[in-house]
């Protein structure tokens, strides 16, 4: 029997035991004691035709690249475009409307997209939604993080799971997760995790020093001391692989404590980083670009055996999310494995 089919049967025995009502093995696990698959770039037309296909095939997070419009003042989602929308979201307002109709939306459709097709698929496990802010926020124009929130409220809705809620009475996110706060996946049927991270063309203008996760984690710690943090929606990533507590790098000590989740390169990862450290403090860690971790397999298409194999070698190196290309995948995709 594979090893992480044993991990995931002593784990449904041990938690046998003390299951909520009509969870089992998997579904009892909190959101950060299992590992899942997502798709990187999951809004690209050369991905899929249309964003729900990847929620049909079994991506468990779905990355959007979002822009800045300064011109507009909307969200745009594409990849390489701050002034044009360029993805395969719809205008939909039911299950029926996400396979038709003109594609290349604004962030908005493909929010709404996420919340009709979960509508529509009852019970379905908890999808992260990973916002890659390209250019970061804009408050000169009225885009910043709390117009976020809002846009973000807006159209997912009662759909998000928000850094309020993992709060539960602990003071900051980083007290919540080390308490284990994280509900299990089955009680999060239905929900959505928002990340963001900052974007490649943010970190690259020298004009902007102020990324995405240290502004938003400033708008965390502020309105929790305002006592307004229920209108959060996200959780900032920390990006990039690094050995320690990678949180070391904000000079600004009152931000650290909002961080609960990571993201970076699953091969700097597996090299030289101690990733029970996050596994151990119930932290979120994302891993991308799977198919690279030596021996590098092939990034759309691996056989079935080699996707597994991976998937199941970083769960036990304590990822939560497993990003990948592996877009055609079925039986890949919704894997979900006790993590470590």
């Amino acid at each position: 029997m594979p090893l992480y089919r044993t991990s995931l049967l002593a784990a449904a025995l041990m938690l046998g035991a003390a299951l909520p009502a009509g969870a089992t093995g998997v579904d009892a696990l909190s959101l950060a004691a299992a590992t899942t698959v997502g798709i990187h770039n999951t809004y690209d037309k050369a991905a899929y035709t249309y964003l729900a296909q990847a929620l049909d095939a079994g991506a468990a997070m779905v990355e959007l690249d979002t822009w800045v419009n300064v011109i507009t003042h909307k969200w745009n989602v594409s990849h390489g475009s701050p002034l044009a929308s360029d993805n395969n979201c719809v205008q939909a307002g039911k299950a029926t409307d996400l396979y038709t109709g003109n594609r290349s939306q604004n962030l908005d459709s493909c929010l709404d997209d996420i919340r009709i097709w979960l509508a529509a698929h009852p019970g379905h496990g908890p999808i992260t939604v990973k916002l890659e802010m390209k250019n970061g926020f804009d408050n000169s124009i009225g885009l910043g993080p709390a117009a976020l929130d809002s846009y973000v409220q807006a159209h997912l809705g009662s759909a998000v799971f928000r850094p309020a809620d993992l709060l539960r009475g602990q003071s900051d996110l980083d007290s919540a997760a080390k308490v284990g706060n994280w509900p299990s996946r089955s009680s999060l049927a239905g929900k959505v995790i928002v990340e963001a991270i900052p974007g490649t063309f943010e970190e690259k203008n020298p004009f902007d020093h102020l990324w995405t996760d240290v502004e938003y984690a400033e708008h965390l710690r502020d309105l929790a001391a305002a006592g307004t943090i229920g209108s959060a929606q996200i959780f900032p990533a920390v990006l990039g692989a690094t050995a320690g507590d990678p949180r070391t790098r904000y000079t600004d000590t009152t931000i650290r404590p909002w961080f609960v989740v990571f993201d970076g390169d699953a091969s700097a990862y597996v090299n030289g980083v101690d990733t029970s450290w996050y596994d151990t403090n119930h932290y979120l860690l994302v891993m991308t670009d799977a198919q690279g971790v030596a021996p590098a397999i092939d990034d759309t298409v691996p056989t079935v055996a080699q996707a597994q194999a991976r998937v199941a070698q970083l769960a036990a190196a304590h990822a939560s999310v497993v990003s990948t290309d592996w877009r055609s995948l079925t039986t890949v995709l919704p894997e979900v494995l006790p993590r470590g």
